[in-house]
């Protein structure tokens, strides 16, 4: 086999790939990059047997075609330090001896037969398709990544739940104490179905779903799902039970509402969090007529901070705690300008939306409240 391709196109397709492999991996040869020549195609592919990412990128001057395996390290390192130039790579098939000639040298190593890696299961017959932009994609799972657990009891909560409906699609995420509910009405499917991304596959989506609006293209079974973009497939193990209802645990009747600039509540948190106690990063909210006082303390070490700030409220006056670091994250994922906070009492969760949704989306974020010692 004999290919040339350009050093740069190969680094970018290999480095978008690349952070799928695993650390540690139970098959050696999954710390290589498996390529497969076809006409004038290299199809690349990247797996930690759970999750696969392939992409392609065009050679020239091809002749032969098959498979070959080559370590991650090997091939990475090097490019990242060569200019733009034209490669040559001339694999013999024999002994799958590789060499890579380059403008002014060459690197020779023994590469693997890619015949032993492994492959991947078809989807069933009773796959399901959706169909979306990149865009809301991503949105989608960038708005709620920071919310999915990490709790070995109950793996259904380790990922984004994808609930479709035949007139949209939402997204969520929760560990239990905090909850993300985006739904998109501009998907559009056949009917109900619904499937758990696992964490590591949401997060490599996250960083390869580009600025573009290019579609997606998603096929998914009970087990797994194959993603299909312009420029890469992933495919993925889905995570398998049933995802609790979450809609149950969002109190529906909170008549206590606090509408507040969202980049003052979040700048006065991040100041006043710094005093909070390191175990507990409470936060108190103390509501009052159009002003909200913020207070954290650490007793052990005598620190303590608040700050007042004007907002919209008229409501009874009203005192509730929060862990900080969760609504900074919480109010660090919406774009809006004005927050709405709806409360009912001290010990039942906290609904915040933004005053005005993105076009075609509704979102909601929940927080547990924590108790206050007072």
């Amino acid at each position: 086999m004999k290919f040339d391709v350009s050093s740069s196109a190969l680094l970018t397709r290999l480095q978008s790939i690349s952070k799928v492999i695993a650390s540690k991996n139970t098959l050696p040869i999954l710390d290589s990059f498996l390529f497969q020549l076809k006409e004038d195609k290299l199809i690349i592919t990247a797996s930690d047997v759970e999750t696969r990412l392939i992409t392609t990128v065009d050679v020239i001057n091809a002749s032969g075609s098959g498979l070959f395996a080559v370590s991650a390290k090997i091939l990475l390192e090097p490019l990242k330090k060569l200019p733009e130039q034209p490669l040559t790579f001339d694999i013999n098939d024999d002994n799958m001896e590789i060499f890579i000639y380059f403008q002014n040298g060459k690197y020779n190593f023994i590469g693997q037969r890619g015949d032993t890696y492994p492959q991947q299961k078809p989807l069933s017959e009773a796959a399901i398709d959706l169909n979306m932009e990149s865009q809301i994609l991503l949105n989608g799972i960038s708005r709620s990544l920071f919310a999915t657990a990490e709790d070995e009891l109950r793996p259904v909560m380790n990922g984004i739940y994808f609930d479709i409906q035949a007139e949209n699609l939402t997204f969520v995420a929760s560990d239990g104490h905090k909850l993300v509910r985006l739904r998109n009405n501009a998907v559009q499917s056949a009917g109900r179905a619904s499937f758990i991304l696992p964490k590591k596959p949401a997060n490599l989506l996250k960083n390869l779903l580009g600025k573009n609006n290019n579609p997606v293209k998603i096929q998914f079974d009970e087990n797994n799902a194959y993603i299909t973009t312009e420029n890469f497939e992933m495919i993925c193990r889905l995570i398998e039970g049933r995802y609790p209802n979450y809609n149950s645990v969002i109190p529906q009747e909170n008549p206590n509402k606090l509408t507040i600039d969202r980049v003052s509540f979040l700048n006065a948190l991040e100041r006043v969090a710094v005093f909070s106690n390191p175990a507990s990063s409470l936060i108190k909210l103390q509501l009052s007529a159009n002003q909200v006082i913020v207070s954290a303390q650490d007793i052990d070490f005598s620190t303590s901070a608040e700050e007042k700030i004007a907002c919209q409220y008229d409501s009874p006056e009203l005192s509730i705690g929060f862990k900080g670091t969760f609504l900074i994250e919480i109010l660090s994922n919406i774009n809006a300008e004005e927050i709405v906070l709806e409360l009912a009492d001290p010990s039942r969760a906290g609904v915040i939306v933004p005053t005005e949704n993105e076009e075609n989306e509704e979102l909601l974020m929940l927080l547990m409240p924590m108790v206050l010692n007072d």
